[in-house]
């Protein structure tokens, strides 16, 4: 007589590379680490946020000497996706803390990345999709006010503000604006910490990114509402805030890469 087949077993699945599902409080884990990795000699911390508000402030006079400065907005939103690009030296700075190293403003800015060249490549490919945002933000101006001669500044701002047109564009841009930052945000949140500390290609950086944030949307989602926040605040302040609340977020963001890839498991 034939013995019964044993039952089968679910084929084991492996192991993910890099945690999933972390609930939104994380963010906040990660926002309480970074703020004590700028409060921990906060003088190049400092200084790097003065960097940063410098090359902003740079940009928009730059923006203003070319009569584009109605691109502003749109700026700012390419800001949140190279953000995590300028942010390397305090990527750095919170590395050496992790290691008992020493910190100064020196090892912050000379930071050698591991993969150097491909993180060059990653900050190419953003900064293309930063121009792409803008050169979406012209072409949408101009199909709802028609291909004619930038009528100013004073004037666009008019004609966006007090129009039904300009209103139906607002709603227009910030769905498709919407749409570039969200894809934006989820490829570089990690690819940059990522080809800061190992050795990766950029594609695979950013298609790891994507898959790191998708996996974890409660957290990220949060955590990118912090980012929002932190830059409307700036921007509140005349930039001023961004002088503490890039840095701060700089560090939280590689804590975040540090949890979301199993380095670690606590702020």
């Amino acid at each position: 007589m034939l013995e019964p087949l044993p039952a089968l077993q679910e084929p084991l699945r492996p192991a993910s590379p890099f945690a999933r599902d972390l609930p939104a409080g994380a963010a906040f884990d990660w926002l309480r680490a970074g703020w004590n990795d700028f409060r921990h000699t906060p003088g190049p911390s400092l200084v790097y946020g003065l960097l940063i508000v410098a090359i902003s402030v740079g940009v928009l006079a730059g923006l203003h000497a070319t009569g584009t400065i109605y691109l502003a907005l749109p700026a700012l939103a390419g800001f949140l996706i190279v953000g995590p690009f300028f942010a390397l030296g305090l990527y750095e700075k919170s590395r050496r803390l992790a290691a008992g190293e020493p910190v100064s403003l020196g090892a912050m800015l000379r930071a050698r990345p591991t993969s150097t060249g491909q993180l060059a490549f990653a900050g190419l490919m953003l900064g293309l999709l930063v121009f792409f945002w803008l050169r979406a933000a012209d072409l949408l101006y101009a199909l709802f006010f028609g291909l004619q001669p930038f009528p100013g500044a004073e004037d666009a701002l008019t004609n966006v503000l007090t129009t039904a047109r300009g209103w139906t564009l607002i709603a227009v841009g910030t769905a498709v604006g919407g749409l570039f930052a969200a894809f934006a945000f989820a490829i570089s949140l990690f690819s940059i910490p990522m080809l800061m500390s190992e050795r990766r290609d950029a594609l695979t950086a950013l298609g790891t990114s994507f898959g790191m944030t998708t996996s974890n949307l409660p957290s990220t989602l949060t955590w990118g509402a912090i980012v929002v926040a932190g830059v409307a605040l700036s921007v509140a302040t005349g930039l001023v805030g961004l002088i503490v609340i890039y840095p701060a977020l700089g560090h939280g963001t590689w804590h975040a890469w540090r949890a979301i890839a199993r380095h670690e498991t606590g702020p």
